[in-house]
């Protein structure tokens, strides 16, 4: 079995004849336009147009990125986790993919000796993301009550080829995936693990209220929170080689100067830091590939050495290139008022209805910026929202203020089918302020469902 490391999370599985795709982000633009890969690729969606499968662990775009997926063959079948809900499923379809759901930690063979198991990364468990998120996902709601069934977006995916064993745990979170990975461990010995190092979110280059010392400090410490989740996935799957990689972008457009705040630190530099941790499993190996080169599991080689980002260049091509580049929602005209708050009391309702469903309360007060130094005061106890000046928002005690272009922000009022809140804040294209600096994860959860 061979690895093949395209770029970010987009690697090839081979196997004999058999190779599988998984998780193709090949082009720059994702999340509205702000992610960027560099070193620039070299190569085209179409040179890999010839796998025998794609694996998409999850809906994410720098995963199930739509402009790459057009220029793959639509003959070729698409593996997917058999989520809940089928907004997957339904977006693969309508691209004119085959979609083969499989069940969860079913070990599923592909052809030749290779096989594929994929877990939920909560294991299937609705508790565990209670758990995780901080709210009630499996407790009574809505007269009904949630025994089974995942409800997380993101998936592993297991590869054997009845030697080797390849888990590929993309963005799955510790310890949310705790127990998919005792699973795991329980049926498989390990030979190489994918796992990510770096946080894809907003924070903390978008946090407008800190200073620029706060946002280097604050960056410093997800890195290392970082490092530990992954030494989490490491020391439960116990495996020979590692891999560090998923979360591998550079802002681009207005957003560059976010760039610097960014938790995802060199590939190299996770390479180091995996390779004389003192709390890891002994013995474990850490592997880093170029673009396109591959590392071959019966051998433990790799086909040519890492060659380590050229920072210098990368600042020259941030600047002199992606600093130019517009979002696609920049064309957009400018939405009024009205045009805004009429859209916004539907998805005000269906955000509620939401918090409700996930028995989520807080006194913290969601202040959305809207235009003309209007200002959204949305409740998350029920009480609605109303408007505020900006003045009278700063005086408002506990808030999480959002600020974003207000283009943006109307299509993502209007509908997923337009842009989400959940993608907008990991593409960094909203600015936070928090009083007091407190991270209420289900409330930003429930904001994903402020829409029509």
């Amino acid at each position: 079995m061979r690895l093949r490391h395209l770029k970010a999370s987009s690697v090839v599985v081979e196997d004999d004849d058999v190779s599988v795709l998984c998780d193709p982000w090949l082009l720059d633009g994702a999340f509205y336009g702000s992610w960027a890969h560099y070193p620039p690729l070299d190569f085209t969606p179409e040179d890999y147009a010839d796998v025998d499968y794609i694996y998409v662990s999850h809906i994410h775009p720098d995963h199930f990125h739509r402009e790459t997926m057009e220029r793959l063959d639509t003959d070729t079948p698409v593996i997917i986790h058999d989520y809940a809900t089928d907004f997957l499923k339904g977006n693969i379809e309508r691209m004119g993919f085959d979609v083969v759901e499989l069940p969860h930690a079913e070990r599923t063979h592909l052809a030749g000796d290779l096989h594929i198991n994929v877990l939920g990364a909560d294991n299937c468990d609705p508790e565990a993301c209670g758990n995780y998120y901080g709210c009630g996902w499996w407790m009574e709601s809505s007269g009904q009550r949630t025994t089974d069934g995942s409800t997380q977006i993101d998936s592993m995916a297991v590869f054997d080829d009845g030697d080797n064993v390849l888990v590929n745990a993309n963005d799955c979170r510790w310890p949310l995936s705790q127990r998919a990975c005792e699973v795991v461990r329980s049926n498989y010995d390990v030979d190489m693990l994918l796992m990510q190092y770096s946080a894809a979110n907003f924070y903390p280059q978008c946090m407008d209220d800190y200073t620029h010392e706060e946002k280097i400090e604050a960056r410093d410490d997800v890195i290392q929170e970082m490092y530990g989740d992954a030494e989490g996935f490491i020391n439960a799957l116990r495996p020979r080689y590692v891999m560090p990689f998923a979360g591998d972008y550079t802002l681009s457009g207005p957003l560059v100067d976010r760039n610097q705040y960014v938790a995802s630190p060199e590939r190299i530099d996770a390479h180091e830091h995996f390779a004389t941790s003192e709390t890891v499993e002994p013995d474990i190996e850490p592997v880093v590939l170029n673009s396109e080169e591959y590392f071959d599991l019966d051998s433990g080689t790799q086909s040519a050495p890492y060659t380590p980002v050229d920072t210098d260049a990368r600042r020259e091509y941030i600047q002199n290139t992606l600093a130019g580049r517009r979002f696609p929602y920049q064309s957009d005209d400018r939405p009024t008022l009205s045009e805004l708050t009429t859209v916004l009391d539907e998805a005000y309702e269906h955000m509620d209805e939401k918090r409700r469903d996930i028995n989520f309360e807080s006194d913290t007060t969601v202040l959305l910026d809207l235009v003309d130094d209007n200002v959204a005061a949305i409740s998350m106890n029920g009480d609605g929202y109303e408007l505020v000046s900006g003045r009278e928002a700063r005086d408002i005690d506990g808030y999480v203020r959002m600020t974003m272009d207000e283009r943006l922000l109307h299509r993502i009022l209007r509908g997923p089918q337009y842009a989400h809140f959940n993608n907008a804040q990991i593409g960094s294209h909203i600015g936070f302020q928090k009083e007091p600096d407190v991270y209420e994860r289900p409330l930003y959860y429930v904001m994903s469902f402020c829409h029509a």
